[in-house]
């Protein structure tokens, strides 16, 4: 394999690379910090014999590039290389050094500095596998190197892109231990959108309960040799809190992650999980859930997020009208309630309101569209202030009406109902 120093220049197929340095070395081929039109970038060079057949492997690229990223969060080739010697390699954007593996979270390097952050950076991933799936990829080969978090907003970049293909298309690449559809595992088939579907489920729960969904009590043992691996994750995999066996529940002073935190998440991301683990979705008996499923879900636990007095973030059930704390375990009495066709949002200070609240047609969780304040002089008092850019129609509990400008405050309390235009959101106290 071919080795570059400081200043080889790489022809590409819309110019010239100039390598830098080397940043490191995979399993795939060696990255290098490399210049291109001024500007530093990623080239990632691969080994000899490292793929399985290479020209469909490099047309792919080509292919990638041409059809572009489906979301800003994939780190996508942006122009590949020459074919030298029978090797290639490829451009691609730099990780920013405020991004952290998803690993180091695993094994707590890093941590989230709150709930909604790991809630915004579930949404994130997501989000981005849905937009892949929508556009006819399969990323083939999910597992916990693909993911960079910003901890502190939960933004997400998932990079290793080069191992995407259109429906129908391997590139043979079978995936990442522990991290493979057990039908994968057991040579039934190849990765496509519905073995993804799994694996991504295993990168959510291992975001939120920062331990694996399939390894309990049946799964401790001194050595995991493949036939264990066959047997655990590929022929009897077994969710450790599967509603039937409990023969793989999670072990004191072993899996104490998920010990400590699946009873602190909502009923409803329990059951979600407890769905896409379940012995039919694990069979094939039953589709495992959709990208749309799991952002619908994510974005419903967003919306019942509030700030305790002790200053910690918490979950509180929309609909009973006392939770608890999942930090200090006081009272939080229920907050007003947005109700719209498809989702119900806590309008508690500091929480926002997003275009697929107020939009039957919108998925968008990302677009704020109004905001939750305090008042300043009399902190009882909260509003909701309208950043939409254009005016609401609001029907008060004393029957009349009144106009919400752009950028003007309504007082929750004194609100019945909100006309967003095409969509009506309730208000509960």
């Amino acid at each position: 394999m071919a080795k570059f120093s400081s200043g080889n220049r790489i022809p590409l197929k819309n110019g010239t690379a100039v390598v830098k340095n080397k940043l490191g070395e995979g399993g795939q081929g060696n990255v290098y910090l490399a210049e291109m039109n001024g500007c530093e970038y990623a080239l990632k060079w691969y080994h000899t014999n490292s793929l399985k057949n290479p020209a469909k492997f490099y047309d792919n690229l080509i292919n990638n590039i041409e059809q572009g990223s489906p979301s800003p969060v994939f780190i996508w080739p942006k122009d590949v290389t020459e074919i030298i010697d029978g090797e290639f390699g490829y451009i691609m954007d730099l990780i920013p050094s405020e991004y952290k593996c998803f690993s180091d979270f695993l094994l707590t390097r890093e941590k989230f500095p709150s709930v909604r952050s790991v809630v915004n950076a579930a949404l994130n991933i997501t989000n981005g596998f849905r937009e892949l799936h929508r556009r006819g990829f399969s990323y083939q080969d999910l597992n916990d190197g693909n993911f960079f978090i910003e901890p502190q907003s939960g933004a997400v970049l998932i990079c290793d892109t080069d191992n995407v293909a259109p429906y129908g298309e391997s590139l043979g690449i079978a995936g990442k231990a522990r991290y493979m559809a057990p039908e994968v595992v057991r040579n039934l088939k190849a990765p496509d959108v519905m073995t993804d579907r799994f694996s991504l489920a295993v990168i959510l729960f291992r975001l939120l309960f920062l331990d694996h969904p399939l390894e309990g009590k049946r799964t401790l043992c001194p050595c995991l040799t493949e036939e264990l691996e066959q047997k655990f994750y590929g022929k009897i995999p077994l969710f450790i809190y599967d509603k039937q066996e409990n023969s793989n529940r999670p072990v004191r002073g072993v899996h104490c992650n998920v010990i400590k935190l699946w009873d602190l998440f909502p009923g409803f991301i329990r059951e979600k999980f407890s769905c896409v683990f379940s012995q039919e979705c694990l069979h094939g008996q039953k589709p495992r859930p959709s990208d749309n499923e799991w952002q619908i879900a994510f974005t419903r636990l967003r919306d019942c997020i509030v700030k305790c007095p002790c200053g910690g973030d918490t979950f509180v059930d929309l609909n009973e009208d006392v939770s608890f704390c999942i930090n200090c375990e006081g009272k939080i009495p229920r907050p007003p309630v947005l109700i719209s066709k498809k989702y119900a949002a806590a309008l508690f200070p500091g929480n926002n309101i997003y275009r697929c609240h107020i939009d039957v047609d919108s998925d968008d969780y990302l677009h704020k569209v109004g905001e939750v304040i305090r008042s300043r002089n009399r902190p009882d008092v909260w509003g909701l202030r309208n950043t939409s850019g254009y005016d609401w129609k609001v029907t008060l509990k004393d029957g009349t009406e009144s106009i919400l400008q752009n950028g003007r405050v309504q007082i929750i309390a004194v609100a019945k109902s909100i006309d967003f235009g095409g969509c009506v959101g309730l208000i509960a106290m």
